[in-house]
């Protein structure tokens, strides 16, 4: 049965796309920055698996932990460094559009340097060589294993946003800054942990994209960011609880294109973002999340 093979595929690899643009929709409710840079950075989450597998032999899941301190690090110092001149700027969405679509010139080019054009992966048979069974339709263990971090980042995303006081305080800038500020709200606090947050799920899905879309290259830092803008137009932009559905749609339409179409497997999830985009501008869940 092939269509149920490309559905459960399809929210697997949604679940993966999801957590691939969690980080820059994020950034974006917060801070309305648009990170250009946000898929190089997962590129270089990549070559840090990379690197860590073929010299040290560390397990890519062992990585995903070890990626998110110094992650954060960055991500903080980088606010600190640029975002906050962007996010006072008269124009945040424009500045930062340019800001760091130099930055991700910048990255791309260093990444060229320090490991040359080829593609770089890890086998997949890291998490074994027998396919899952679910619903009778062998899926490839690193699917599930990707996509199970994506869950596992939506739940603990969930619970920082919804049961701490940092979480509360990034929900009341995202959904009003002025009045947060007003109640005490220090936002370059706020704005800079995000952005390291942002960085460090940027990071997770360039461990995971491994596994997903088969290795890492200096120059896929566009694609990816493209893709991560899709996935989270379709979610509703500022809304990190609609990117996960955004990216269920993607994984879909992606899925059950190249299986009956594979043709148009690179058109169709674009057309279903330009057909919800005419019929609901704020994406599929922008008016709920940013109404809170």
């Amino acid at each position: 049965m092939l269509w149920l093979f490309a559905l459960i595929a399809g929210v697997l690899f949604g679940l993966y796309y999801g957590l691939a643009a969690l980080g820059l929709n994020l950034i974006f409710g917060v801070m309305r920055m648009v990170n250009l840079a946000h898929g190089d950075v997962i590129m270089l989450g990549g070559f840090a698996a990379v690197l860590l597998f073929d010299h040290f032999g560390v397990n890519p899941l062992i990585t995903v932990l070890l990626v998110i301190p110094p992650s954060l690090l960055v991500g903080y110092l980088t606010y600190y460094l640029l975002g906050r001149r962007v996010q006072r700027s008269r124009d945040p969405e424009m500045m930062s559009l340019v800001m760091f679509f130099g930055v991700s010139q910048v990255i791309e080019a260093v990444a060229v340097i320090a490991f040359g054009n080829n593609e770089a992966s890890i086998t997949s048979a890291v998490f074994g060589t027998r396919p899952f069974s679910i619903a009778g339709q062998g899926v490839p263990g690193a699917w599930l294993v990707s996509a199970g971090v994506g869950l596992v980042a939506l739940v603990l995303l969930f619970l920082y946003l919804y049961r701490t006081s940092l979480g509360r305080a990034t929900r009341a800038i995202m959904s009003s800054p002025d009045e947060a500020r007003a109640v005490g709200v220090n936002p370059d606090r706020i704005s800079a942990l995000t952005f390291g947050i942002g960085v460090g799920l940027a990071a997770i899905a360039g461990i995971l994209s491994l596994f997903m879309i088969g290795g890492t290259t200096p120059s896929e830092g566009v694609d990816l960011t493209v893709t991560a803008f899709a996935v989270i137009v379709l979610g509703g932009l500022g809304s990190p609880m609609g990117t996960f559905l955004g990216g269920i749609v993607f994984g879909l339409a992606l899925m059950f294109t190249q299986t009956y179409a594979p043709v148009w497997s690179g058109f169709a999830p674009f057309a279903i973002l330009l057909v919800i985009m005419l019929l609901r501008p704020t994406g599929l869940l922008g008016r709920t999340v940013r109404s809170v």
